[in-house]
Formats: C-alpha cells, structure tokens, sequence
C-alpha cells in the first residue's frame, strides 16, 4: 500500500524526489504520512480537498481487505512552520505607508 501511494503522489507533484511516504502500523489502523514539498502541498489537497479524499478512499478501501482502517495525513515539518512564523512576525513588525 505504501508503494501504491507513493506512486499515485509522485504522478501529481512538481517534485516527486521530495515525496516521502512514512507507513505507521498499529494494531488496527495503518497510518500513512506524507512529507512533500511544500509548493506540492496545494497539488496533494486539490479543489476543496478532493484530490485527497479521492486518495484517502482509495487507501481506506485496500485497508478494509486486511480488516484494518486506514488514515492519510499530510505532514508538515516543525522547520516550515516556524520560518513561516518569523517571516509573517517579521511582515507584521513593518509598519504599512499609505
């Protein structure tokens, strides 16, 4: 399932080099995350999330074979948040001329 999603995400990204597909496996629930690049992200979600959903049915769908449920989840690294963090504290801090 893992090789199934990585395949269906690099098909839809800019840069399929940076897609990483991390498979956490529980007792009943399998967890897949996705690491992308952050310009690819918007690419993944889709018109009002439906490309996602599409691909989290998909894996649900496969998932249910084996008995087990399944969850898609786009991951974002700590490091992006906090540089959008300071450069949007950074923005703020400027005051605006009219």
């Amino acid at each position: 399932m893992k090789a199934f999603l990585e395949f269906v995400v690099k098909a839809l990204v800019d840069f399929p080099d940076q897609v990483e597909v991390r498979e956490l496996d529980g007792d009943r629930t399998m967890v897949y995350e996705l690491r992308l690049n952050k310009s690819d992200i918007g690419k993944v979600i889709g018109k009002q999330g439906r490309t996602i959903q599409s691909i989290r049915t998909l894996v649900r769908s496969a998932c249910a074979k084996n008995r087990k449920r399944a969850m898609v989840e786009i991951v974002e690294d700590q490091e992006t948040k906090r540089e959008e963090a300071s450069s949007s504290e950074l923005s703020s801090d400027t005051p605006s001329t009219p």
